[in-house]
């Protein structure tokens, strides 16, 4: 059980985490070969004017900040952490291009971007000659499905992978909360709920999914759960490593249990299609035009063809 991709960020922490990874990875003989670490750009984490975003000064000075923390030569995903419209793209992928011409990064990948943007990265990687980039971190989830509108559709096309963030919605699809559950104020969602100026959609509170919805999926996940002897939370993390778009599922745990639990959702056993088919159903959301007109018709055209 296990695995060697190891998700951060150059803010998480104010750059702790990081540092505390350098220094795991340097502990005991460890090779740093046998890791795949990712790490993302665009937060401020200095006093500079310029100390935040996706200028070339700033990539340059953060991705030497991050190699120092992380105790590396070379750093295997480097991930833009948000867009910046206050950078000409351009200048970003030239930058990210040269890092990864110099060896310091090997790939490029994306993180909360909209479906223009991402195709725009690719179009301008290709007229450019650029290495292309690989990845898409996205917060995605049987509760957070709205990217499935358009932006995997441009990563399916492009062959670029999706690692969704948030897969358990903060500690919605856990298990822990249910419809007579009493928050525990340590949580993410107790806290959340506590201090609601907090909630955003990182950060769910309470009130947001407290419907009877949520409650259904739940009872339903409990019972698809039940039948391969299974968590709840082992089947939110299934039902995403079962979609075409994902590569990789991004998780974040508090102890060497939930690290293990999670760990399970890859290991050995599938849904059937007509479990993902319920998940869908009970985790549906209202498609909005253009996206809900297109796809009807075309839809009917290609069945229409095939009469």
């Amino acid at each position: 059980m296990g695995g060697n991709f190891i998700d951060t960020a150059d803010m998480y922490g104010q750059g702790d985490s990081e540092e505390i990874l350098g220094q795991w990875l340097n502990r005991n003989g460890r090779k740093r070969e046998q890791f795949v670490i990712a790490t993302k750009v665009w937060v401020q984490m200095s006093d500079h004017p310029n100390g935040m975003g996706l200028s070339r000064a700033h990539i340059m000075q953060a991705v030497e900040d991050s190699l120092r923390r992380l105790q590396t030569s070379y750093i295997d995903l480097y991930q833009i952490h948000i867009w910046d419209a206050a950078v000409p793209l351009e200048e970003t992928l030239s930058t990210m291009n040269d890092l990864v011409r110099s060896g310091k990064v090997r790939y490029a990948g994306a993180s909360n971007v909209f479906a223009w943007q991402m195709q725009k990265i690719v179009d301008i990687c290709k007229a450019k000659g650029y290495d292309p980039w690989i990845s898409l971190q996205q917060q995605y989830s049987l509760l957070t499905r709205h990217s499935e509108l358009e932006i995997f559709d441009v990563c399916q096309n492009e062959g670029i992978g999706v690692m969704p963030w948030s897969p358990l919605k903060g500690g919605w699809l856990s298990g822990k909360i249910r419809r007579d559950t009493v928050l525990d104020p340590s949580s993410r969602v107790g806290w959340t709920s506590a201090e609601k100026g907090r909630a955003n959609e990182a950060y769910a509170g309470y009130e947001e999914f407290a419907n009877e919805k949520t409650w259904k999926l739940l009872d339903l996940m409990e019972s698809i759960g039940k039948k391969h002897d299974k968590s709840i939370a082992q089947i939110a993390l299934r039902w995403l490593l079962e979609k075409d778009t994902v590569s990789s599922v991004v998780i974040g745990v508090k102890s060497i249990s939930q690290l293990e639990d999670n760990c399970v959702a890859g290991m050995g056993w599938r849904l059937t299609g007509d479990e993902v088919a319920e998940l869908d159903e009970a985790s549906s959301y209202e498609v909005p035009y253009p996206y809900g007109m297109v796809r009807k018709l075309n839809k009917e055209s290609q069945r229409n063809r095939r009469t």
